[in-house]
């Protein structure tokens, strides 16, 4: 089974990640993980804060002569700006009273839609900085840096995953619109908002441009495709073995996802049950399905067709012309703190999702077919496939067949 962990703070010295139980053998290079770091940077929106924090990654452990040893995968993420927070984050007891102005001065506005007040009452702080430099999106720079590690891993299964911006705010890609495929990751990262349709897109950078006018944020909705899985990833036995449940749970805890759909979800509500699901058809290679409407689940397991998921993200909390708040220090009303802002972060809770998405399914891969090596995982898999009856085998469908079928 896969564990991840990561440690540290928005503004201390660095982030911590460890991958324990990734088998032997994968392919893992500095290079490939900070390309994904920097594609985590991404998206007309994004902060100035993006353009100067740097993320000096340092491979420490698990890794040798560039592939996985079996053993747990330590990384570091260093801060570069971390030489201006070292009295602020300072580990070591300090005099408080030399800390009462500029950036050593108590938060005591917590910010709406942030962790800061009820993280507060819970750990039993006075201000907010403790909570809101754990509860910072920074942390997901750590989740983004295994990510990279566990789609090099999924990769050497034949599984490739992408990522692409479906909404901004009330700017929606057209349903039925293409999806993109692996292939079209470098498009994607080219693209404004990281979203595949064009037009699409160039009403989305319009709409970034009116809330910045306006000094507000937007959110959106990211959608994670994977291709290459097989069947038969989590189990219908128990609730906490559902893979569509694993990835909802993945999903959900990265900052501001407020919401997760599974295949058309929420969409599905609407249809009437003749319209909701995907019928069995005989094709070539096996039997396959006239759509792709539950997303590559049935009864809490993969089906071995396209895995389609999305993530709903909330518009950042962080809002320019500052929100209303109570000072907790004095009980009067406030505004709240306000910091350097992005206007709109989506695309990166793409790379972000694609990465969360990544982990959950190494560690149902791994749960499956375990292996303590690359070669060994394969091999299971491989075994796995061809036990299969050819009556009960499944061959998925291209995008034409699909159209055809429900044309039919």
């Amino acid at each position: 089974m896969l564990r991840v962990l990561t440690a540290g703070e928005s503004h201390g010295p660095e982030l911590i990640a460890v991958m324990e139980g990734l088998p032997s053998g994968v392919p893992i290079s500095a290079e490939g993980i900070q390309a994904d770091l920097q594609r985590r940077k991404l998206g007309y929106g994004r902060g100035s804060r993006m353009k100067f924090e740097q993320d000096e990654l340092t491979i420490s452990g698990g890794v040798r002569h560039g592939l996985s040893l079996g053993s747990p995968v330590a990384l570091r993420i260093g801060n570069t700006e971390w030489p201006k927070w070292t009295e602020v984050m300072n580990p070591a007891p300090v005099d408080l009273t030399d800390m009462s102005r500029g950036r050593g001065a108590a938060l005591t506005r917590p910010r709406p839609g942030h962790a800061d007040l009820v993280g507060m009452q819970k750990y039993d702080f006075d201000e907010a900085r403790p909570i809101l430099e754990r509860a910072s999106a920074r942390e997901t720079a750590a989740r983004v840096a295994l990510g990279a590690i566990a789609r090099a891993f999924l990769s050497e299964l034949g599984i490739r995953l992408v990522s692409h911006t479906l909404s901004i705010g009330p700017v929606h890609v057209p349903e039925g619109a293409a999806l993109p495929t692996p292939d079209d990751v470098d498009a994607l990262d080219a693209d404004p908002l990281r979203c595949f349709d064009a037009a699409t897109s160039a009403l989305m950078v319009a709409e970034v441009d009116a809330a910045r006018k306006d000094g507000d944020t937007l959110g959106g909705i990211v959608e994670v495709l994977a291709y290459g899985l097989p069947p038969g990833l989590g189990s219908h036995v128990h609730w906490d073995r559902r893979l569509d449940g694993r990835l909802a749970q993945a999903l959900m805890s990265i900052q501001a996802i407020k919401g997760v759909e599974v295949g058309d979800g929420f969409e599905t509500t609407r249809r009437r049950g003749s319209a909701a699901h995907d019928e069995l058809f005989e094709a070539d290679g096996g039997i396959t399905r006239g759509s792709d409407r539950a997303g590559g689940t049935e009864g809490g397991m993969s089906t071995g067709t396209v895995l389609r998921v999305r993530a709903g993200m909330k518009p950042i909390a962080t809002v320019p012309h500052a929100l209303r708040t109570i000072d907790v220090a004095t009980g009067e009303q406030a505004t709240a703190h306000h910091q350097r802002s992005d206007v709109c972060a989506v695309p990166a809770a793409g790379v972000v999702a694609e990465a969360m998405v990544a982990i959950e399914l190494v560690n149902s891969v791994l749960e499956k077919f375990g292996g303590d090596s690359v070669g060994e995982t394969r091999r299971n898999l491989q075994s796995y496939l061809e036990a299969i009856p050819e009556s009960l085998r499944t061959a998925p469908a291209s995008e034409a067949a699909l159209i055809a079928q429900e044309e039919a």
